[in-house]
């Protein structure tokens, strides 16, 4: 909807009565209605959990990086780095997350006949200690996903299977202690315009282990050669004790891979980092 766009945060009145002019002048469409919501001002966090249908467990925290520009300025984008776990998330805050939010969600599904199963993302705004449900979604997010899964110590397709056979409460979901961190190569020009069918070299340079992975997302593979052919095109995470070593792993590898049609943030994790 809305080309994806549509949504206006208004810092005051005036601002309010551009937005009001621009949606039924038909900048996104024809428009016979407006939802006015309160507006925020904490910090976004993306809370995980999986459901088998009756018990639900806790699946992770992360904070996305969706602008384009580092400090958080810029276009929105499909994420252009995440940290996990989320530095705002304590026992009592994910009380409070499984008592107001998550809990009753799944009683509602419950009491209209729908037994959920599966990822459930709870994207999240919190003011003060407290949380704020902005969104829902039915998978993990991208690229949340990419950097909560690798510290994950529990076979992914046991939990998979116990969420079909309901039996999820057997089975006990275990992460490591390490922080991680990725931050995600984009082709330049994204968020907008960008080139495509571009080769990618210097693979074999970077270094992959058991802490520092690689995933694929916008490219192709031609001939035993990478080609870069979508706007955010590879996913580099790292694992560690500490997020500035995440972060310094990654940019090693990028520097490696050296590849000059493409741009990265350098500053994602920068609220756990660049204190």
């Amino acid at each position: 909807m809305a080309a994806g766009k549509g949504v206006y945060i208004c810092k005051n009145i005036d601002e309010s009565f551009i937005a009001v002019e621009e949606i039924f002048n038909g900048k996104f469409g024809v428009a016979k209605n407006i939802l006015f919501e309160e507006f925020l001002q904490g910090e976004e966090m993306s809370f995980f959990v999986i459901s088998d249908g009756s018990t639900v467990k806790n699946f992770g925290t992360a904070q996305d990086h969706k602008r384009v520009g580092e400090g958080d300025i810029g276009k929105n984008t499909g994420g252009m780095g995440a940290y996990s776990p989320s530095r705002l998330i304590s026992d009592i805050l994910e009380k409070k997350i499984f008592d107001k939010i998550i809990h009753p969600t799944l009683k509602g599904l419950s009491d209209l006949g729908t037994k959920y199963k599966g990822f459930l993302y709870v994207g999240l705004m919190i003011v003060n200690n407290e949380p704020y449900l902005i969104e829902y979604n039915v998978r993990m997010g991208d690229p949340e996903c990419q950097t909560i899964l690798p510290t994950l110590d529990t076979d992914l397709v046991e939990i998979f299977i116990a969420c079909v056979k309901e039996n999820l409460h057997e089975v006990q979901i275990k992460w490591s202690n390490q922080k991680s961190i990725c931050v995600v190569l984009c082709s330049k020009g994204y968020p907008e315009n960008y080139q495509k069918n571009i080769e990618i070299k210097n693979f074999e340079k970077i270094n992959l282990n058991k802490n520092n992975f690689l995933f694929h997302a916008g490219t192709k593979n031609h001939d035993s050669k990478i080609y870069a052919i979508g706007g955010r095109v590879l996913n580099f995470i790292s694992l560690s004790d500490e997020f500035a070593k995440c972060r310094r792993n990654i940019h090693d590898n990028l520097n490696k891979l050296n590849w000059d049609k493409g741009f990265y943030r350098k500053d994602i994790g920068f609220k756990v980092i660049d204190k």
